[in-house]
């Protein structure tokens, strides 16, 4: 199993996925509140069978074991996700616990989805876990 060390100062819930040594994917969830007081054990649960995909237009955009769900959002590493359907967008948002996130578009054969992928480029240090990654909302579906 992979270890993770999250350190955080709000009470969100956190999910990480990750290989185990059986070629397994395993699922700790906690919320953060529970991860600075140490109170969750490190048992986890057996989560076997498909790895989560983004689906956009039909079109599998992204897929990996090894995702993190912050509040209800998977989140793929950047590596994971298709460059070909990335166009950089210009649109900016703030989270008071995780702060500036980025987007991209989506476009492929004549179809658009604006600001449908966004990131944290520098994440504060309660969102440590995102940096890197990216998550999905509109139109993209995430699948398991």
């Amino acid at each position: 199993m992979v270890n993770t060390m999250i350190h955080t100062t709000r009470a969100h819930e956190i999910t990480v996925r990750a290989n185990d040594r059986s070629g397994g994917t395993s699922t700790v969830a906690f919320t953060t509140s529970q991860a600075r007081a140490g109170t969750r054990s490190a048992s986890a649960r057996a989560s076997v069978g498909r790895m989560p995909k983004a689906v956009w237009n039909d079109l599998v955009i992204a897929d990996s074991d090894d995702t993190v769900v912050v509040e209800g959002n998977h989140y793929f590493p950047r590596a994971a996700l298709r460059d070909d359907v990335l166009r950089d967008s210009g649109t900016h948002t703030f989270c008071p616990w995780k702060g500036t996130a980025s987007y991209y578009s989506l476009e492929l054969d004549g179809h658009t989805s604006a600001d449908a992928v966004w990131y944290y480029p520098d994440p504060l240090p309660a969102a440590e876990m995102v940096r890197d990654r990216v998550a999905f909302w509109k139109d993209v579906s995430v699948v398991d």
